[in-house]
């Protein structure tokens, strides 16, 4: 790639930690990813479920129904649409839907959802993280840029074990996920060194994170320009 592509991130779920409050219709949130995408973002990544750990899991169910008609919509308008989902039965219905991405922020907890990718030929985001899904917790590492080597390449042998092209798969290291803000800052420092051990492009997802706002001291809706410029040190990293 002669530049990074730009991901936008379009929360189907009423708690995200950075968005409005409340439920959203299915229009707004078409009309949002339209947005971003006249803006410059060549992929729209729908999620049905908050990331934050002060919230238990939403039901399978729950979290299908939110994105697979999103998805169906924004496929049919031609969109490249990828899905942040753990769990294989939403990752399943949402390749069903159109989506071509699965964005698996959970480090393959669910190894299913390397298959359903397999199956339907689309790409795997494996992010590293050494904590189940919705928990907070912060492991110690001797090195968290080894150790993000580590598991990344462990998992995505287990993902090519179960079918998914190697060309398929893209690594993000987990910016703020089971890392303090200064273990974050170190990965984005030694962005390179990731991108040059790891055999695949990185997905670096920075926008209003916690470290932005332990640098800023700032509130997540006013954090967008410490999100810019992790965003282009991330860019000139090797971030694809």
């Amino acid at each position: 790639m002669s530049q990074p592509l730009l991901m936008g991130i379009v929360n189907a779920t009423p708690d995200s930690f950075s968005d409005p409050q409340g439920e959203k219709s299915l229009d707004a949130l078409v009309g949002r990813a339209h947005e971003l995408a006249e803006a410059g973002a060549a992929i729209i990544d729908v999620g049905g479920e908050s990331g934050r750990t002060d919230r238990e899991p939403v039901p399978v169910a729950q979290e299908r129904a939110r994105v697979v008609p999103l998805i169906e919509r924004l496929a049919a308008d031609g969109l490249t649409v990828s899905v942040d989902t753990w769990r294989a039965p939403v990752a399943r219905a949402a390749l069903a839907a159109g989506a071509s991405i699965v964005n698996d922020v959970s480090g393959l907890s669910d190894l299913d959802v390397a298959v359903a990718c397999a199956e339907a030929g689309a790409e795997l985001v494996i992010t590293h993280t050494r904590v189940p899904p919705k928990v907070k917790a912060f492991p110690v590492y001797d090195d968290v840029v080894a150790d993000l080597i580590e598991l990344l390449s462990e998992r995505a042998k287990a993902a090519l074990a179960r079918g998914v092209d190697d060309r398929r798969i893209v690594f993000d290291p987990g910016i703020d996920i089971a890392k303090t803000p200064a273990q974050s800052v170190e990965l984005l420092r030694r962005l390179p060194e990731l991108a040059a051990a790891l055999n695949g492009p990185l997905l670096v997802a920075v926008s209003r994170k916690d470290f932005v706002g332990a640098l800023t001291g700032r509130t997540p809706a006013a954090r967008d320009a410490g999100t810019l410029a992790a965003v282009g040190f991330a860019a000139d990293g090797g971030a694809g």
